[in-house]
């Protein structure tokens, strides 16, 4: 299914004016939703209530309003509303262009996809190679739905990206924490800089990482749905108050395991056999036994399919 623009704008910056449209760059359908049920299976439905009267109130007889004391509020109508959102602009005004890290990512907030429309295509792509080859991107300002953002535009994997970004006053500070300070040795600093460089990456994989507990979840619902029981893993909490007491130690430790499993994971000479059986048992040693049902005979065909919501 091709992708819809949320809007169409300007992406303007002097006398330069860049047709664009609005994408959103992230899904937030992929999380799994429980539905609130009766407990005869049967569906609920969700009601508002008067505070006054505890008379059901129909959505065609509400009405949206601020708080700007304890219970008083000031009303405002549909079209009142409407004319709110109207104030927002359709360009994005660029006022500056910064060094391409200069923004901590602690400020970003909701990510969008910015394409060229129609008669875009040159300016689009010589403003994204421009920032490319100087290594900036772009700060901007962007009125939408009635409030204003402040916008970092940079060039992402083939395209650009725009990231709202939050204010100042939105951000609260580590300062707040009152982190203690504590003195590290050049011998504690050493050994971490060697576990860091046994474990370091030149790069970011998205698609080496996957949500482990959507597929716990997934897999206990299919559960659910072939009629078995559900067993909850083993889970070990650490003992309360453990307290690591030699940092050197601990280091080293790690360390230590590190070189062994590299060790154990060299290819090493072996006779021409299977290795199957004892790499099996080898294995089975290793892992921790896992409570979980008698195993069902498995049935010609799956009881129901999962279904989405």
């Amino acid at each position: 299914m091709a992708a819809r623009s949320i809007a169409s704008l300007t992406l303007s910056f002097g006398l330069v004016s860049i047709p664009v449209r609005l994408y959103s760059a992230t899904e937030s359908s992929s999380s799994i939703r429980f539905n609130l049920l009766a407990k005869d299976g049967t569906r609920v439905k969700q009601q508002y209530v008067s505070e006054t009267d505890r008379r059901v109130v129909e959505r065609s007889e509400m009405v949206k309003g601020y708080e700007f004391e304890k219970d008083r509020f000031v009303i405002f109508t549909p079209d009142e509303l409407k004319a709110l959102e109207e104030g927002s602009s359709h360009t994005i005004d660029i006022v500056a262009f910064i060094p391409d890290k200069a923004v901590d990512p602690i400020y970003f907030d909701k990510a969008y996809f910015l394409a060229p429309d129609k008669r875009g295509g040159k300016p689009y792509t010589l403003l994204m190679e421009a920032m490319r080859a100087s290594g900036r991107c772009a700060l901007a300002k962007w009125a939408w739905k009635g409030k204003q953002y402040v916008v970092q535009v940079r060039p992402g994997d083939g395209g650009l990206v725009l990231q709202q970004l939050l204010y100042a006053d939105e951000v609260r500070s580590l300062k707040d924490l009152d982190i203690e300070k504590v003195a590290v040795g050049d011998g504690e600093l050493k050994l971490a800089l060697q576990l860091i460089e046994q474990i370091s990456e030149d790069s970011y994989d998205p698609a080496a990482f996957e949500d482990e507990e959507k597929k716990r979840v997934l897999a206990a619902i299919d559960e659910k749905i072939a009629g078995k029981q559900i067993v909850a893993a083993e889970h070990v909490e650490p003992a309360a108050g453990a307290q690591v007491i030699d940092l050197m130690e601990a280091l080293r430790a790690s360390l230590g395991e590190r070189a062994g499993a590299q060790s154990a994971a060299a290819p090493t000479k072996a006779p021409a056999r299977s290795t199957a059986a004892p790499a099996e048992a080898a294995n089975a040693g290793k892992r921790k036994g896992v409570r979980r049902a008698a195993p069902a005979e498995a049935p010609a065909a799956p009881v129901r399919a999962r279904t989405k919501k």
